[in-house]
Formats: structure tokens, C-alpha cells, sequence
């Protein structure tokens, strides 16, 4: 058998007769029967936030901690002063909210970056 297409895609016609698939024209949803179909999107939600928490302790220097803060949490010079004070006269404050991932892999990444320093610097992630 000798097969010969021709595709005519202005007539949807193959070797001169009409054809018709599922749909004629690629605006209408796709049919089973009477119903259309049609994707459920799902409904996401925002993720949980964290709150990156320094502690206090007797013997990080000041000068030290602004420069994490600046460093890690993208914070100007003035902030940072302010976040600092704030954790040396209040004993702890929040460094910044992040999802929670983030917010332990900041907090991870400042310990090992005390210690790498001789630093007791500690951080704690509690929910926000």
C-alpha cells in the first residue's frame, strides 16, 4: 500500500477530507463527554517564618558582632550598631525573619563563623 499525506492545515483536510480531532479550535478546553476538564491549580501558602535570635555573652567583641550583622543579615552600619546594643542591654534580639531553612543556615552559618574566630557567639531560630 502506497500511503500519501497532505496536510492542508488552513482546511484541516488530509488527502481532501475534513478532519476533526478532539478539539477544532485550540481555545476550548479539553472534553470528556459534556464536562470540560480542566486543571486544579493548588492553593499554596506563604511558608512559615523564623525569627534569627543573638545572644549575649561576656566576650564577643561589639565590633565583631556589627560586622556579622552587617555581613550575614545585609545590614547598614547604623542598624547593625543598633541590633548589637540591643543584644548587649536586652541579652538577646532579632538579627532578622526568614523562612526556615534560611533562618537556620544563617544561624549555623554566624556560630561557625564566631568559632572560626575564637567566638562564643551564640544564635538561637524560634517560629515568628
Amino acid at each position: 500500500m502506497n500511503w500519501q499525506y497532505q496536510w492542508h492545515p488552513d482546511m484541516n483536510e488530509l488527502n481532501g477530507q475534513v478532519v476533526s480531532g478532539p478539539s477544532d479550535s485550540p481555545s476550548e478546553p479539553d472534553r470528556h463527554g459534556d464536562l470540560a476538564i480542566e486543571e486544579a491549580r493548588p492553593k499554596l501558602k506563604p511558608p512559615s517564618m523564623y525569627k534569627v535570635w543573638m545572644l549575649n555573652d561576656d566576650y564577643t567583641p561589639m565590633d565583631f558582632v556589627v560586622e556579622i550583622l552587617e555581613d550575614f543579615f545585609n545590614m547598614g552600619r547604623e542598624q547593625a550598631t543598633r541590633v548589637m546594643l540591643a543584644v548587649h542591654t536586652e541579652g538577646k534580639a532579632v538579627c532578622g525573619i526568614y523562612p526556615q531553612d534560611i533562618a537556620e543556615t544563617k544561624a549555623t552559618q554566624v556560630v561557625e563563623y564566631a568559632r572560626e574566630n575564637q567566638h562564643p557567639l551564640m544564635c538561637q531560630v524560634d517560629e515568628a
